[in-house]
Protein backbone atom coordinates (compact mmCIF):
# COMPACT_ATOMS: atom_id res chain seq x y z
CA UNK A 1 0.00 0.00 0.00
CA UNK A 2 1.45 3.36 -0.74
CA UNK A 3 1.34 6.24 1.47
CA UNK A 4 -1.94 7.93 -0.57
CA UNK A 5 -3.33 4.57 -0.46
CA UNK A 6 -2.59 4.44 3.48
CA UNK A 7 -3.63 8.04 3.95
CA UNK A 8 -7.24 7.43 1.80
CA UNK A 9 -8.08 4.45 3.98
CA UNK A 10 -7.18 6.57 7.24
CA UNK A 11 -9.09 9.42 6.02
CA UNK A 12 -11.65 6.72 5.33
CA UNK A 13 -12.19 5.23 8.66
CA UNK A 14 -11.71 8.45 10.26
CA UNK A 15 -14.97 9.78 8.24
CA UNK A 16 -16.94 6.75 8.74
CA UNK A 17 -16.42 7.14 12.45
CA UNK A 18 -17.16 10.69 12.84
CA UNK A 19 -20.39 10.42 10.85
CA UNK A 20 -21.89 7.35 12.85
CA UNK A 21 -20.76 9.09 15.61
CA UNK A 22 -22.46 12.25 15.56
CA UNK A 23 -25.01 12.16 13.16
CA UNK A 24 -23.50 13.03 9.68
CA UNK A 25 -24.17 11.07 6.85
CA UNK A 26 -22.27 12.97 4.55
CA UNK A 27 -19.37 12.23 6.75
CA UNK A 28 -20.23 8.62 6.85
CA UNK A 29 -20.83 8.79 2.58
CA UNK A 30 -17.39 9.92 1.84
CA UNK A 31 -15.86 7.49 4.16
CA UNK A 32 -17.47 4.35 2.59
CA UNK A 33 -16.19 6.10 -1.04
CA UNK A 34 -12.88 6.05 0.44
CA UNK A 35 -13.24 2.33 1.90
CA UNK A 36 -14.37 1.21 -1.33
CA UNK A 37 -11.76 3.01 -3.46
CA UNK A 38 -9.26 1.15 -1.27
CA UNK A 39 -11.23 -1.83 -1.51
CA UNK A 40 -11.42 -1.79 -5.85
CA UNK A 41 -7.84 -0.76 -5.36
CA UNK A 42 -6.67 -3.90 -3.86
CA UNK A 43 -8.99 -6.15 -6.20
CA UNK A 44 -7.04 -4.60 -9.41
CA UNK A 45 -3.83 -5.11 -8.20
CA UNK A 46 -4.45 -8.87 -6.83
CA UNK A 47 -4.71 -9.79 -10.65
CA UNK A 48 -1.77 -12.10 -11.58
CA UNK A 49 -1.07 -11.89 -15.15
CA UNK A 50 -0.81 -15.11 -16.78
CA UNK A 51 3.08 -14.77 -18.35
CA UNK A 52 5.15 -17.15 -19.95
CA UNK A 53 9.17 -16.25 -19.16
CA UNK A 54 11.98 -17.61 -21.21
CA UNK A 55 15.70 -16.37 -20.54
CA UNK A 56 18.37 -17.28 -22.78
CA UNK A 57 22.19 -16.49 -22.04
CA UNK A 58 24.35 -16.67 -24.78
CA UNK A 59 26.55 -17.37 -23.53
CA UNK A 60 26.75 -18.52 -20.40
CA UNK A 61 30.44 -19.06 -19.73
CA UNK A 62 32.42 -16.53 -20.83
CA UNK A 63 36.11 -14.56 -20.17
CA UNK A 64 36.46 -11.92 -17.90
CA UNK A 65 35.89 -8.30 -20.45
CA UNK A 66 33.92 -10.57 -22.96
CA UNK A 67 31.17 -9.91 -24.11
CA UNK A 68 27.73 -11.66 -23.15
CA UNK A 69 23.99 -10.74 -23.59
CA UNK A 70 20.17 -12.15 -22.34
CA UNK A 71 17.63 -12.83 -24.62
CA UNK A 72 14.43 -12.62 -22.56
CA UNK A 73 11.25 -13.32 -23.94
CA UNK A 74 7.98 -12.70 -22.43
CA UNK A 75 4.74 -14.16 -23.55
CA UNK A 76 0.71 -13.21 -22.25
CA UNK A 77 -0.66 -16.63 -21.87
CA UNK A 78 -4.28 -15.19 -21.27
CA UNK A 79 -6.39 -15.48 -23.45
CA UNK A 80 -9.05 -12.33 -22.74
CA UNK A 81 -7.33 -9.50 -21.53
CA UNK A 82 -3.91 -8.08 -22.48
CA UNK A 83 -1.44 -7.01 -19.98
CA UNK A 84 0.66 -3.51 -19.84
CA UNK A 85 2.48 -3.90 -16.86
CA UNK A 86 6.01 -2.58 -15.21
CA UNK A 87 8.51 -5.61 -15.63
CA UNK A 88 12.09 -5.40 -14.13
CA UNK A 89 14.80 -8.31 -14.50
CA UNK A 90 17.30 -8.47 -11.85
CA UNK A 91 20.67 -8.74 -13.35
CA UNK A 92 23.35 -9.21 -10.89
CA UNK A 93 24.05 -6.61 -8.26
CA UNK A 94 21.22 -3.94 -10.73
CA UNK A 95 17.62 -4.27 -12.53
CA UNK A 96 16.80 -3.77 -15.92
CA UNK A 97 13.25 -2.20 -17.31
CA UNK A 98 12.01 -4.15 -19.45
CA UNK A 99 8.56 -3.03 -21.32
CA UNK A 100 5.10 -4.59 -21.36
CA UNK A 101 2.56 -2.15 -23.32
CA UNK A 102 -0.24 -3.87 -24.32
CA UNK A 103 1.13 -7.19 -24.61
CA UNK A 104 -1.75 -8.61 -26.37
CA UNK A 105 -3.31 -12.16 -25.53
CA UNK A 106 -1.55 -14.74 -26.88
CA UNK A 107 0.98 -12.41 -27.94
CA UNK A 108 4.92 -12.16 -27.10
CA UNK A 109 7.49 -9.49 -27.00
CA UNK A 110 11.41 -9.62 -26.65
CA UNK A 111 14.36 -7.67 -25.84
CA UNK A 112 18.16 -8.22 -25.03
CA UNK A 113 20.27 -6.68 -22.67
CA UNK A 114 23.94 -6.98 -22.06
CA UNK A 115 25.32 -8.73 -18.82
CA UNK A 116 27.98 -7.00 -16.22
CA UNK A 117 31.27 -9.06 -16.97
CA UNK A 118 33.87 -7.29 -15.61
CA UNK A 119 34.39 -9.08 -12.17
CA UNK A 120 34.77 -12.69 -12.29
CA UNK A 121 32.19 -14.84 -10.59
CA UNK A 122 28.54 -16.00 -10.83
CA UNK A 123 26.03 -13.39 -12.30
CA UNK A 124 22.34 -14.47 -11.60
CA UNK A 125 20.29 -13.74 -13.82
CA UNK A 126 16.32 -13.53 -12.91
CA UNK A 127 13.29 -13.69 -11.63
CA UNK A 128 11.47 -11.33 -13.43
CA UNK A 129 9.64 -8.99 -11.21
CA UNK A 130 6.23 -7.58 -12.34
CA UNK A 131 4.41 -4.57 -10.82
CA UNK A 132 0.94 -4.18 -10.83
CA UNK A 133 -0.41 -0.71 -9.54
CA UNK A 134 -3.81 0.61 -9.85
CA UNK A 135 -4.87 3.16 -11.64
CA UNK A 136 -5.16 6.05 -8.49
CA UNK A 137 -1.57 5.15 -7.10
CA UNK A 138 -3.10 3.59 -4.01
CA UNK A 139 -1.55 -0.29 -4.31
CA UNK A 140 0.64 -1.61 -5.64
CA UNK A 141 1.96 -5.76 -5.74
CA UNK A 142 4.91 -7.58 -7.50
CA UNK A 143 4.99 -10.69 -8.27
CA UNK A 144 8.17 -12.65 -9.69
CA UNK A 145 7.89 -14.94 -13.06
CA UNK A 146 10.58 -17.50 -14.26
CA UNK A 147 13.35 -19.28 -12.98
CA UNK A 148 17.27 -17.56 -12.64
CA UNK A 149 19.98 -18.15 -15.47
CA UNK A 150 23.29 -18.17 -13.64
CA UNK A 151 26.02 -16.51 -16.36
CA UNK A 152 29.80 -18.08 -15.37
CA UNK A 153 32.41 -15.01 -15.58
CA UNK A 154 35.60 -17.16 -16.08
CA UNK A 155 38.96 -15.35 -15.24
CA UNK A 156 40.47 -13.71 -18.07
CA UNK A 157 42.74 -16.13 -20.05
CA UNK A 158 46.34 -15.06 -21.11
CA UNK A 159 48.49 -17.18 -23.72
CA UNK A 160 51.35 -19.03 -22.04
CA UNK A 161 53.47 -20.49 -24.77
CA UNK A 162 55.67 -22.38 -22.88
CA UNK A 163 55.18 -25.17 -20.51
CA UNK A 164 57.47 -26.89 -18.04
CA UNK A 165 59.17 -30.67 -19.83
CA UNK A 166 58.88 -32.48 -16.63
CA UNK A 167 61.33 -34.31 -13.98
CA UNK A 168 61.35 -37.62 -13.04
CA UNK A 169 63.19 -40.06 -10.88
CA UNK A 170 65.56 -42.33 -12.87
CA UNK A 171 66.41 -46.16 -11.11
CA UNK A 172 70.05 -44.60 -10.17
CA UNK A 173 68.15 -42.11 -7.57
CA UNK A 174 68.72 -38.67 -9.93
CA UNK A 175 65.87 -36.40 -11.68
CA UNK A 176 66.05 -36.13 -14.91
CA UNK A 177 63.88 -33.86 -17.40
CA UNK A 178 61.88 -36.54 -19.47
CA UNK A 179 59.80 -34.99 -22.27
CA UNK A 180 58.69 -38.39 -23.33
CA UNK A 181 57.70 -39.85 -20.44
CA UNK A 182 58.69 -43.48 -19.11
CA UNK A 183 59.81 -46.11 -20.94
CA UNK A 184 56.98 -49.24 -22.00
CA UNK A 185 56.51 -51.90 -24.53
CA UNK A 186 55.40 -51.08 -27.94
CA UNK A 187 55.92 -53.36 -30.85
CA UNK A 188 58.78 -56.00 -31.96
CA UNK A 189 60.45 -55.60 -34.61
CA UNK A 190 64.03 -57.44 -36.71
CA UNK A 191 66.85 -57.47 -35.52
CA UNK A 192 69.34 -54.49 -37.25
CA UNK A 193 72.87 -55.24 -36.77
CA UNK A 194 73.97 -52.51 -33.89
CA UNK A 195 71.05 -53.12 -31.83
CA UNK A 196 71.79 -53.91 -27.95
CA UNK A 197 70.93 -57.51 -27.18
CA UNK A 198 69.14 -56.87 -24.15
CA UNK A 199 66.42 -55.57 -26.16
CA UNK A 200 65.91 -58.79 -27.98
CA UNK A 201 62.89 -60.74 -27.78
CA UNK A 202 64.03 -64.48 -27.62
CA UNK A 203 60.42 -66.19 -27.20
CA UNK A 204 59.27 -64.52 -30.58
CA UNK A 205 62.88 -64.92 -31.72
CA UNK A 206 62.45 -68.92 -31.53
CA UNK A 207 58.62 -68.54 -32.86
CA UNK A 208 59.19 -66.72 -36.17
CA UNK A 209 63.12 -68.11 -36.99
CA UNK A 210 64.60 -64.33 -36.81
CA UNK A 211 66.16 -62.20 -34.24
CA UNK A 212 62.97 -59.63 -32.83
CA UNK A 213 63.68 -56.70 -30.99
CA UNK A 214 61.54 -54.91 -28.52
CA UNK A 215 60.25 -51.12 -29.43
CA UNK A 216 59.81 -49.10 -26.26
CA UNK A 217 57.80 -46.01 -26.22
CA UNK A 218 58.29 -43.08 -23.79
CA UNK A 219 54.15 -42.94 -22.09
CA UNK A 220 54.21 -41.08 -19.40
CA UNK A 221 53.95 -37.29 -19.24
CA UNK A 222 54.90 -34.20 -16.99
CA UNK A 223 51.92 -33.81 -15.10
CA UNK A 224 51.51 -30.37 -13.34
CA UNK A 225 49.69 -29.42 -10.00
CA UNK A 226 48.44 -25.59 -9.95
CA UNK A 227 47.79 -24.66 -6.18
CA UNK A 228 46.03 -21.44 -5.99
CA UNK A 229 46.45 -19.14 -2.13
CA UNK A 230 42.92 -18.45 -1.78
CA UNK A 231 43.27 -17.08 1.86
CA UNK A 232 42.38 -13.93 3.16
CA UNK A 233 45.30 -13.04 4.57
CA UNK A 234 47.39 -13.90 1.59
CA UNK A 235 45.92 -11.01 -0.57
CA UNK A 236 45.25 -7.68 1.87
CA UNK A 237 42.88 -5.01 0.71
CA UNK A 238 40.55 -5.21 -1.89
CA UNK A 239 41.71 -8.72 -2.80
CA UNK A 240 42.30 -7.80 -6.66
CA UNK A 241 45.69 -9.54 -6.75
CA UNK A 242 43.56 -12.69 -5.85
CA UNK A 243 42.11 -11.88 -9.59
CA UNK A 244 45.27 -12.17 -11.02
CA UNK A 245 46.17 -15.36 -9.00
CA UNK A 246 43.16 -16.78 -10.30
CA UNK A 247 44.05 -15.56 -14.12
CA UNK A 248 47.60 -17.39 -14.17
CA UNK A 249 45.99 -20.53 -12.91
CA UNK A 250 43.20 -20.09 -15.43
CA UNK A 251 45.93 -19.49 -17.99
CA UNK A 252 48.33 -22.42 -17.08
CA UNK A 253 45.37 -25.04 -16.90
CA UNK A 254 44.35 -24.12 -20.56
CA UNK A 255 48.05 -24.21 -21.96
CA UNK A 256 48.46 -27.97 -19.82
CA UNK A 257 44.95 -28.62 -21.54
CA UNK A 258 45.78 -27.49 -25.12
CA UNK A 259 48.93 -29.42 -24.90
CA UNK A 260 47.43 -32.60 -23.50
CA UNK A 261 49.29 -32.31 -19.94
CA UNK A 262 47.92 -33.74 -16.89
CA UNK A 263 47.07 -31.18 -14.76
CA UNK A 264 45.07 -30.60 -11.30
CA UNK A 265 44.26 -27.55 -9.17
CA UNK A 266 44.14 -27.39 -5.87
CA UNK A 267 43.22 -24.95 -3.49
CA UNK A 268 44.25 -24.27 -0.16
CA UNK A 269 41.07 -23.54 1.91
CA UNK A 270 39.09 -26.79 0.33
CA UNK A 271 39.07 -29.73 -2.48
CA UNK A 272 37.93 -28.02 -5.63
CA UNK A 273 35.59 -30.50 -7.55
CA UNK A 274 34.27 -29.31 -11.06
CA UNK A 275 35.98 -28.05 -14.53
CA UNK A 276 38.83 -26.36 -13.78
CA UNK A 277 37.31 -22.84 -14.95
CA UNK A 278 34.19 -22.96 -13.10
CA UNK A 279 36.32 -23.91 -10.01
CA UNK A 280 38.04 -20.47 -10.57
CA UNK A 281 34.91 -18.92 -11.28
CA UNK A 282 33.16 -19.73 -7.62
CA UNK A 283 36.36 -19.48 -5.87
CA UNK A 284 36.36 -16.57 -3.08
CA UNK A 285 38.74 -15.44 -0.35
CA UNK A 286 38.48 -17.58 3.25
CA UNK A 287 40.23 -19.07 5.85
CA UNK A 288 42.92 -21.52 5.65
CA UNK A 289 45.71 -24.32 6.95
CA UNK A 290 48.54 -23.99 4.13
CA UNK A 291 50.61 -26.61 6.64
CA UNK A 292 48.35 -29.05 5.94
CA UNK A 293 47.40 -28.43 2.74
CA UNK A 294 51.10 -28.80 1.89
CA UNK A 295 51.58 -31.95 3.82
CA UNK A 296 48.69 -33.56 2.20
CA UNK A 297 50.78 -32.42 -1.34
CA UNK A 298 53.69 -34.28 0.06
CA UNK A 299 52.27 -37.42 1.02
CA UNK A 300 50.17 -37.42 -1.89
CA UNK A 301 52.68 -36.86 -4.07
CA UNK A 302 50.40 -35.97 -7.34
CA UNK A 303 52.77 -34.45 -9.99
CA UNK A 304 56.31 -33.09 -11.12
CA UNK A 305 56.11 -30.00 -11.19
CA UNK A 306 54.50 -27.71 -8.53
CA UNK A 307 52.70 -23.96 -9.16
CA UNK A 308 52.00 -22.16 -6.38
CA UNK A 309 50.67 -18.68 -6.77
CA UNK A 310 49.91 -16.27 -3.93
CA UNK A 311 49.64 -12.70 -2.97
CA UNK A 312 52.13 -9.70 -1.12
CA UNK A 313 50.63 -11.97 2.14
CA UNK A 314 51.97 -15.06 0.73
CA UNK A 315 55.35 -14.21 0.38
CA UNK A 316 56.83 -15.61 3.56
CA UNK A 317 55.44 -18.76 3.02
CA UNK A 318 57.45 -19.38 0.01
CA UNK A 319 59.93 -21.02 2.19
CA UNK A 320 57.97 -23.51 3.14
CA UNK A 321 56.70 -24.45 -0.40
CA UNK A 322 59.99 -24.84 -1.15
CA UNK A 323 60.72 -27.68 1.17
CA UNK A 324 58.35 -29.41 -1.28
CA UNK A 325 61.11 -29.84 -3.77
CA UNK A 326 61.75 -33.37 -2.29
CA UNK A 327 58.37 -34.40 -3.41
CA UNK A 328 57.92 -32.28 -7.08
CA UNK A 329 61.53 -31.75 -8.96
CA UNK A 330 60.13 -28.33 -10.09
CA UNK A 331 58.54 -25.52 -7.89
CA UNK A 332 57.54 -22.32 -9.31
CA UNK A 333 55.91 -19.38 -6.89
CA UNK A 334 53.99 -16.95 -8.52
CA UNK A 335 53.65 -13.73 -6.41
CA UNK A 336 51.32 -11.32 -7.35
CA UNK A 337 51.15 -7.63 -6.59
CA UNK A 338 54.91 -6.49 -7.30
CA UNK A 339 55.64 -4.78 -10.20
CA UNK A 340 59.08 -6.38 -10.97
CA UNK A 341 57.51 -8.91 -13.12
CA UNK A 342 60.99 -10.55 -13.44
CA UNK A 343 61.95 -14.43 -12.89
CA UNK A 344 63.79 -14.95 -10.51
CA UNK A 345 65.46 -18.45 -9.20
CA UNK A 346 66.57 -18.69 -5.53
CA UNK A 347 69.59 -20.21 -4.12
CA UNK A 348 67.26 -24.03 -3.71
CA UNK A 349 66.39 -23.85 -7.48
CA UNK A 350 63.15 -22.02 -6.92
CA UNK A 351 61.75 -19.86 -9.83
CA UNK A 352 60.24 -17.10 -8.42
CA UNK A 353 57.97 -15.08 -10.92
CA UNK A 354 56.91 -11.16 -9.18
CA UNK A 355 54.34 -9.88 -11.17
CA UNK A 356 51.84 -6.92 -11.37
CA UNK A 357 48.53 -8.98 -12.70
CA UNK A 358 47.89 -12.02 -15.10
CA UNK A 359 49.82 -10.33 -18.69
CA UNK A 360 52.94 -9.50 -16.50
CA UNK A 361 53.06 -13.19 -15.30
CA UNK A 362 52.35 -14.66 -18.83
CA UNK A 363 54.89 -12.68 -20.28
CA UNK A 364 57.46 -13.44 -17.27
CA UNK A 365 56.50 -17.19 -17.41
CA UNK A 366 57.16 -17.74 -21.11
CA UNK A 367 60.84 -15.93 -20.65
CA UNK A 368 61.57 -18.54 -17.71
CA UNK A 369 64.18 -20.82 -19.65
CA UNK A 370 64.87 -24.40 -18.67
CA UNK A 371 61.19 -25.31 -19.84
Amino acid sequence: MTARGIALLAAGVVLLVTGFRFGYPDLALLGAAAGLAVAVAAGFAAWRPRLGVERVAEPDRVARGEPAAITLTIRNSSRVRAATLIAVDRCGGSTVDVPLLRLRPGRDTSTEYPVPTHRRGLVPIGPLGVTRRDPLGLLTMTRTYGGTTIVRVHPRVHLLRAVPAGLTRSLDGGADKVPHGTITFDSLRDYVPGDELRRIHWRSSAKVGELMVREQLDTAEPTLLVLLDDRAVAHPGDGETFEHACEAAASIVTAAAREALPVSLHLVSAVSEGPFLDVLTEVTLGEGDLEATLRRLRSQRLGDTLIFLTGPGGRDDIGAVSALRGAYPIVIAGLFGDRDAAPESSADRIIVIEAADGSEFAAAWDGVRGW
